[in-house]
């Protein structure tokens, strides 16, 4: 069975990396660039994990985050937040909003896939 991984994050280059690591690692993958195609592809691919920047143009990751758990038919997905932010209480708010779990910026490319592998059923 293919899983399915959303990259959600306005840099390029950071989706092209992550989209080859997750390709690399038999994932399906799309993206989206702003919080509003974000919530879009969740609702037409049904993703198993989201992998998502709070730093996002409307609305913003945390948002985003907020409004997937808002809705139960997505109560499945696992959402990895990925974000430059690294202060203690935006990641306290992040896995308040449900967030699965919390990776600061630079990431290795190890942790990316060792945490979606571990959320994955």
């Amino acid at each position: 069975m293919t899983r399915r991984v959303l990259i959600v994050d306005d840099e390029p280059n950071i989706v092209t990396s992550l989209e080859f690591l997750m390709r690399a690692n038999d994932y399906e993958v799309c993206s989206a660039r702003t919080g509003e195609e974000a919530l879009a592809e969740v609702e037409r691919l049904d993703p198993d994990v989201l992998l998502l920047d709070l730093m996002l143009p409307h609305p913003g990751g945390l948002e985003v985050c907020r409004r997937i758990r808002g809705n139960r038919r997505h109560d499945h997905i696992r959402i990895v937040i990925l974000t430059a932010r690294d202060r203690a209480a935006e990641q306290e708010q992040g896995r308040a909003l449900g967030a699965d779990a919390y990776l600061i910026k630079p990431f290795s490319t190890r942790d990316v896939v060792d945490t979606v592998r571990g959320l994955m059923p």
